[in-house]
């Protein structure tokens, strides 16, 4: 195939984004597509075969919308733009309102894949939203930035978090402090989250005033959750029975996002997963959204890809594991 030249112009501070921190950016595109990537002054010049040129424009266009949004561009942003040319995915055929999501630390917060988009959309548009999948693919932080969107803008009451305290076998109760302290590290990436999105300061204000609140999924039960966005993380290490009671603490004007990993189940009995029934037998419900997100979609470190990967073969090829029905004498 014959190999041509093409120019892409791009204003300073997409071409840095592009570029990248000691070329690395533009070496994983060029990498990725087998084409030569000069920046001889105002743009890019793309050379290489019709179709690795199209692919390579694409991400170089999607990075810099990025930049044009004020988004931080990083590698996991030039892999998610990889994976989605080689997929066929332009990730400009969904719109998400530029309003949806707050401006972060590290600027703005906007989806990196197209799974993401469509996650936001149905966090958007549905009462109850299933977010599942592996570690990496963004569903926690999109859920704590969506929840935290509506309560900046009024839109909800509060903003409550809960989830299960399933940890190697530690006990809440064994851990030192008052509640707040007990729960905490069992809601590190939430807290994570919503630092980088609001501000540690302003977090810790609307924790005081209760606008934010964090307790485990047993402190649930008998509540009434209205006006409120309610996060249930790590889903997959609920019961069924905690399951059901979770969702029906949604009250008049409340939404509630679930978000967990079927392949990362910690119970002692995995087969009483309360996020495998939920999504069985509500899927088709009314209100309800299901977004499941699979390897490709992973955001964070092209390492976590690759294990998720390994582990999905693994597990498609059928390979004897342990009986995990009753707990390992």
């Amino acid at each position: 195939m014959a190999r041509e030249s093409e120019f892409l112009a791009l204003d300073d501070k997409a071409l840095r984004a592009v570029i990248g921190p000691n070329s690395r950016h533009v070496a994983l595109i060029e990498d990725a597509f087998k084409v030569l990537i000069e920046a001889p002054g105002g743009g890019v010049s793309i050379n290489g075969g019709t179709r690795d040129r199209a692919n390579a424009r694409q991400v170089i266009e999607g990075l810099a919308a990025r930049v044009e949004k004020g988004a931080e561009v990083n590698e996991a942003d030039v892999r998610a733009g990889i994976g989605a040319a080689r997929t066929g995915v332009t990730g400009g055929g969904r719109r998400v309102d530029p309003m949806a999501l707050p401006i972060g630390k590290r600027g703005a917060i906007v989806p990196k894949t197209d799974a993401q988009a469509r996650y936001l959309d149905t966090l958007a548009n549905h009462e109850l939203t299933f977010g599942v999948g592996p570690a990496g693919t963004g569903k926690t932080f999109l859920a704590a930035a969506y929840g935290a969107s509506l309560l900046r803008r009024g839109q909800v009451d509060r903003l409550v978090i809960t989830r299960p305290a399933v940890e190697a076998g530690e006990k809440l109760g064994f851990l030192p402090g008052d509640l707040n302290e007990k729960v905490d590290p069992y809601l590190a990436p939430i807290w994570e989250a919503l630092n980088d999105i609001l501000g540690a300061e302003d977090v810790q204000r609307r924790r005081d005033k209760g606008e934010i609140e964090a307790a485990p999924i047993a402190f649930m039960r008998g509540r009434t959750l209205s006006h409120a966005f309610i996060i249930v993380d790590e889903a997959q290490n609920t019961s069924r029975l905690q399951m059901k009671m979770v969702l029906t603490r949604l009250g008049e004007g409340a939404r509630m996002v679930v978000t967990g990993d079927p392949s990362q189940i910690d119970l002692l009995n995995p087969r009483d997963s309360g996020l495998a029934h939920a999504l069985r037998i509500l899927r088709d419900v009314k209100g309800v959204g299901v977004l499941e997100f699979a390897a490709q979609d992973v955001v964070r470190h092209a390492m976590v890809e690759r294990i998720v990967r390994a582990y999905d073969a693994d597990a498609a090829a059928g390979r004897p594991a342990p009986d995990l029905e009753d707990p390992v004498q």
